[in-house]
């Protein structure tokens, strides 16, 4: 197990049955980006990610 992984199952085990929605999820990264600003690329490739429905597509239009 990767240590993200426990990360994540935490989330899952603590949170999983709350329901957010995706400005809740932009203010929480955001949030963390000010706190922690040496992850801010990660973050912000994250979110482009979800943005872009899980693809790294660069060119929207196609």
């Amino acid at each position: 197990m990767y240590f993200t992984d426990r990360g994540l199952e935490e989330l899952q085990q603590r949170r999983g049955d709350e329901q957010v929605t995706l400005a809740w999820l932009a203010d929480q990264m955001q949030a963390f980006v000010d706190q922690f600003p040496d992850f801010e690329v990660p973050v912000e490739r994250l979110a482009t990610w979800l943005a872009r429905g899980g693809t790294d597509d660069d060119d929207l239009d196609d």
